[in-house]
């Protein structure tokens, strides 16, 4: 998601420096290789850690921070590695804020919020406002992060606006995440692993998308603290997922079936109404479109 916003800012004519510290949750030659698609025209990337940066120097010049960083992963939220969650989501996000507190330059801090913080959802499409009760480790920490960012925005007018991602897919997705563990297996040949029925549905949303939503939030209007859905409105389950991948690749996918996952919700599906009156936007790709240009990706990244 990082690499993809970079490359639209740039290619929009802005001056980007990206921070990152390429740790080992998935294989960082991926990561390299999405860096090395921004290119360095406009873009300088330095390899830290923002818990351990000097975040006031870094950050001495910039206009809008985009905070997409953070540990993803419902599975491995559980357990001992919880405390990688509350360094990497929440301490992160904080010294993010205190240093845009400090400079006091800052125009916008939009921070990458998940859907994982409403849980098991009060309803469909979820609002902004409705009560979020997450479900994994890993939307607790997300959600704490959000409370942060919101804090600031309304304590110290810092122009701050929180994203609520749905499900992003589509090129350069990390390897983990179920729609490139689909499409690589569908290009390769290779089994796939089910979790749960299948039947669990997701508010699939292309990742342009959310790149768009981002420029939006990032330059456009809108009040310190300012939460917004982004979704793309595709309400599908996995298993008809799996049916248009096998569509796009012309071959069925084998399929190993798993029990669920704690902390694995089995619905999402959000309300854009508020962002399509504030920031006027919508979601433009529709799902098979979106897959057929994942699938294409895999055929050139998993050579």
């Amino acid at each position: 998601m990082g690499s993809t916003l970079a490359k639209r800012l740039v290619a929009d004519g802005h001056e980007v420096a990206g921070i990152d510290a390429l740790t080992d949750y998935y294989d960082p030659a991926i990561k390299r290789a999405n860096l090395d698609a921004i290119g360095r025209t406009r873009f300088t990337f330095f390899e830290q850690d923002i818990n351990t940066a000097d975040l006031e120097a870094l950050l001495d010049g910039v206009d809008v921070i985009f905070h997409q960083a953070g540990q993803p992963g419902v599975r491995s939220s559980w357990g001992d590695e919880f405390s990688i969650y509350t360094s990497a989501n929440v301490l992160a996000t904080q010294k993010l804020l205190e240093a845009a507190k400090n400079l006091g330059t800052i125009k916008k801090f939009v921070y990458a919020s998940s859907s994982s913080v409403y849980g098991n959802a009060e309803r469909y499409p979820t609002l902004e406002t409705d009560r979020p009760q997450p479900i994994s480790p890993y939307g607790v920490t997300k959600l704490a992060a959000e409370h942060l960012v919101t804090l600031y925005g309304v304590n110290f007018g810092i122009p701050t606006v929180s994203l609520r991602y749905f499900t992003v897919y589509g090129p350069g997705q990390r390897t983990d995440m179920a729609f490139t563990r689909f499409v690589k297996a569908a290009w390769l040949g290779e089994t796939i692993s089910l979790y749960g029925t299948g039947e669990q549905i997701r508010d699939f949303t292309f990742v342009d998308d959310v790149v768009e939503a981002n420029v939006r939030a990032g330059f456009g209007q809108s009040v310190p603290g300012a939460v917004y859905n982004v979704a793309g409105g595709s309400n599908v389950s996995m298993l008809e997922v799996i049916d248009l991948i096998d569509r796009i690749s012309g071959k069925p996918l084998k399929v190993d079936r798993l029990p669920g996952v704690a902390g694995d919700v089995f619905r999402t599906g959000g309300s854009t109404e508020k962002i399509l009156s504030e920031l006027g936007w919508s979601a433009q790709t529709p799902l098979e479109d979106g897959l057929r240009r994942h699938y294409e990706w895999a055929q050139e990244a998993f050579r």
